[in-house]
Order: structure tokens, then C-alpha cells, then sequence
């Protein structure tokens, strides 16, 4: 049995907004007596839309009926009905995230499709959607290596670095295109960033609004933005002000990273140059990329191209993968169904020390899920162990019920999705270490990934088994 899915993906970031539909084939790859297993076998782009300026209104706000507009006009000349999309994603990143009424854009947008995964992305998750978008997790685990993946925009560079297909970190700094912006008629400089605004001023570097920007001018700023590139990935050491860029924090540069890979709508001018007017995107994207092009970053390190450039945020979009979770799991209430909840997926790195080396990665990476300081709904995804010990279980549960802290701190159930048979005395054992006092959901046979999203259904079955639903963004 194989089907058609049509698949939207909206991404709109702190420039720009654009949507991309996707045919996704999908395929039951279960025997006629087990459990269905639907994959996604194959994917083709079928539109690409046009690339419009994020609308913000006076009050710093998005301007939701004008996104609204876009979406329809795109829909219109792709000569496709909403009715017809049965799934998708709407992915806010950048500085548009931190609009107050992100969430007010996302609610309205998710109507123009089936079900939609509906995301605010911070900064991180920002990261791990752009470099999977970009094809680097799929490069370092076909090429054996490390790569780090940065996406450059109007206001941010996300990195995310895949070691072997797993995803080991991820930083953020504000170095975008569009921090500088000029008047492409009269060639003035009519917005620096306060961040660079303050770099060009510990640098000595003359930089005022009104002034006429020209290559000269604009070089010496620009070649300290790249200087800062260059140093968040261990090719430089840190100056005194690599602390003051970071938009939230760096990656550990505790390996050498051999391969780099850049996507973001800078991307397209690192890898071929840019016919005509430096200006003509009223900022200064193109000489930023034209920098990075000459710098360290392709000096030193091997440049892949990715396969999605400025389109590698959301390229792809939610494809559901509808499962069982079987037997052997727990769960304390009936608070279902549970929707959208991100993934936050350990690597094996993570799971192969003691209880402490899991609380610790588990806290560190809890941070990707913040947004302005604010945690959202995660569910911890782990391996686990076919047969585990007594001491096994142990390891586990303390390192998660440490680790998690803070999540425990908030309304939210505790969400486990083990991929071994190790759901129920991993649940049982978590349960008695909150004193009976939080709800767990402790689930396995599920395959998920960072970057994933589920949904968990009611309890069927005799409450024996719960139906889970992953959502992919897909990326080729």
C-alpha cells in the first residue's frame, strides 16, 4: 500500500517568510498481520513560493493578515485549494519568535492545513531544523566525520555540529545580513544593530546612520563579523567579544571540527557570486557572504554544499508516522491526548556513562527548548537496553529524574519514549522516585529523532497499548 501525501512548510524568520509544498509518498512497510509501520519512501518538492518580507507592523508585532494573504496568493498560483493539504508545518525562528503575538500568527496559520506541527523555534531548535534542512546530519553520518552546519539570516547564525548522523551540540550568535541595512536608491546606512553598533565602536570603526556605505566602508565591520565566525568554530580562540555576540551560548569546541556547510539566505552568496548591485537587498547579506567565501571557514575547513540553501528551515513538513507503542509502558493518568510535543533525542554518547554523565547532558540540552528563558513541553527519547539490570534501570531513572529537574518544576507530565522493551519498570521506577506525586507517561517501541514532534492518543486496547503519531519535518 503506498499513498500521496500534499505537505506544506511555512518558515518565517526574522527577514523573511516563504512556503514550500511537498508530495510525500508514503508507504506501510508491516506485514499484513502486525502493527502498520508507514514511512515516508520518497519526497518531491512540487512548489516553491516566492520569498516575501516578513510582515511587522508600528508596534513590533507580525502582521498576521498580511501573512495570511501570502499564504492564500501562494496556494492560488501553486493552483492548489487548502482543502487539499493534509499536512505541514509552520516554523517561527529568529527574532520573529521573540514577537509578542507569535503564537496569535501561529493559531491563525494553522488552519490553512490538515494537522499541522506548529512550532516557535528557539534559537537551538532553530539550529537542528536548519542543519537537517541543509543535509548535514545525513552528510556526517555518510562521510564518517564531524560537520558544522551554520545558518546565516537577516539576524542570526544558528551552528549545529553532527558527529557520525547524531546531533552532539548547538550554538547561536547574532551575525545575520540584515543587521546592517542600507537604502538601496541612496545608498545611506539606515539601521545598525545595537550589537554591532557596539562592536564597531570597541573596534574604532566608523559607523553612523546617514552615512554613504560603500565596500570600503563596510569591510572592516564586516571582516570582524567574520572574525567571530571563525572563532565559534575553533579556528581562532575566543576574543573579548565573543561572549557579547552570542545570542545564547557557543558551541563546546572540544573536537576539531573538519567539514562546514552553510544554508540561510547569506548561503547562496558564499557559494556563487551574486550578479549585480551589491545593495540590492537593501543590506548587507551579499558582502557578508562574498567575506565568508574568502575567509578561514573555506580555507581551512572542507566546504559541502547543502541541498537546500535559503529554503532549509522548513523544506520539509510534518509527515505523520502513526505507531504503537506496545505492552510494556506506563502511564499514571489519563491525560490524554498529548499533542505537539518536541523531541529531545540523547545521543549514545549520553547514555554510555553513569547516572551523572545523563543528568548532565539531559540539562544541557533542555536549553535547546527555551525560548526567551521559557521552557516548553519536551519528551526525553532514549535507546535504552534490550535486557537491562536492576542497576541499568537505576542509572536511568536517577539520571533522568536529576536531569529533568527543572521540567519537574512545571505543570508538564514526565514524557520517556525508550526505543528498547523497557517502559514499564523504567516508568514504575521513575514514579516511585516523584513519591506517586507527578504523572509519568514512559513509553517505548517508538523510533524518534531531534527535531521530531509526537502526539500520543488515548489508551486502546483495554488501556494495554497507546497509538502514537510522529511527526516529521522531512528533509530529503
Amino acid at each position: 500500500m503506498s499513498e500521496q501525501l500534499l505537505s506544506v512548510g511555512i518558515d518565517m524568520g526574522t527577514s523573511t517568510t516563504q512556503l514550500v509544498l511537498s508530495k510525500l509518498h508514503i508507504q506501510n512497510l508491516a506485514s499484513s498481520f502486525s502493527v502498520p509501520r508507514l514511512v515516508i519512501t520518497d519526497k518531491e518538492v512540487v512548489y516553491r513560493s516566492d520569498i516575501c518580507f516578513t510582515p511587522v507592523l508600528v508596534d513590533n508585532r507580525i502582521d498576521v493578515q498580511q501573512i495570511q494573504e501570502f499564504v492564500q496568493e501562494q496556494y492560488r498560483k501553486a493552483g492548489i485549494r487548502k482543502e487539499e493539504i493534509q499536512t505541514g508545518a509552520v516554523i517561527i525562528t529568529g527574532e520573529t519568535a521573540r514577537k509578542e503575538n507569535a503564537n496569535e500568527v501561529l493559531l491563525s496559520l494553522s488552519g490553512f492545513a490538515g494537522d499541522f506541527v506548529v512550532a516557535t523555534a528557539g534559537p537551538d531548535l532553530e539550529s537542528i531544523i536548519a542543519a537537517k534542512g541543509a543535509g548535514a546530519h545525513t552528510y556526517s553520518k555518510e562521510h564518517s566525520t564531524s560537520i558544522v552546519n551554520i545558518d546565516i539570516g537577516g539576524g542570526t547564525s544558528n551552528l549545529a555540529l553532527f558527529s557520525g548522523g547524531e546531533l552532539l551540540d548547538t550554538g547561536c550568535l547574532d551575525i545575520g545580513g540584515r543587521l546592517i541595512k542600507v537604502n538601496s536608491e541612496t545608498r545611506e546606512i539606515t539601521y545598525i544593530a545595537p550589537k554591532i553598533k557596539l562592536l564597531a565602536e570597541r573596534r574604532g570603526i566608523q559607523l553612523t546612520l546617514g552615512q554613504q556605505a560603500t565596500t570600503t566602508v563596510l569591510a572592516p565591520i564586516i571582516g570582524e563579523m567574520v572574525k567571530l565566525l571563525e572563532e565559534s568554530v575553533g579556528l581562532r580562540p575566543p576574543d573579548d567579544f565573543y561572549d557579547t555576540i552570542l545570542t545564547n551560548k557557543g558551541l563546546k569546541l572540544d573536537r576539531n571540527i573538519p567539514c562546514i556547510s552553510f544554508s540561510g539566505g547569506v548561503a547562496d552568496c558564499i557559494y556563487q557570486e551574486v550578479e549585480g548591485d551589491v545593495f540590492q537587498y537593501g543590506d548587507i547579506g551579499i558582502l557578508l557572504g562574498r567575506a565568508i567565501a574568502d575567509s578561514l571557514l573555506t580555507q581551512r575547513m572542507t566546504v559541502t554544499r547543502p541541498v537546500e540553501t535559503i529554503r532549509a528551515t522548513v523544506v520539509g513538513a510534518g509527515s505523520h508516522t502513526t505507531e504503537i507503542s506496545g505492552s510494556t509502558i506506563t502511564y499514571t493518568e489519563e491525560s490524554f491526548p498529548i499533542k505537539n510535543i518536541p523531541i529531545l533525542k540523547l545521543a549514545a554518547i549520553d547514555e554510555s556513562g553513569n547516572a551523572e554523565v545523563l543528568m548532565r547532558a539531559i540539562s544541557d540540552k533542555l536549553n535547546w527548548f527555551k525560548l526567551n528563558n521559557d521552557l516548553q513541553r519536551v519528551a526525553i527519547a532514549l535507546e535504552g537496553k534490550s535486557n537491562p539490570s536492576f542497576l541499568d534501570v537505576q542509572k536511568y531513572a536517577h539520571g533522568l529524574h536529576q536531569g529533568m529537574a527543572e521540567l519537574l518544576e512545571r505543570e508538564y507530565p514526565l514524557i520517556v519514549i525508550v526505543h528498547h522493551d523497557m517502559a514499564k519498570v523504567l516508568g514504575q521506577t521513575l514514579y516511585a522516585l516523584l513519591g506517586y506525586k507527578k504523572n509519568v507517561v514512559c513509553i517505548d517501541s517508538i523510533q524518534v529523532d531531534n527535531g521530531d514532534y509526537i502526539d500520543i492518543g488515548k489508551p486502546i486496547a483495554g488501556g494495554k497499548v497507546l497509538p502514537v503519531v510522529v511527526k516529521t519535518l522531512v528533509f530529503n
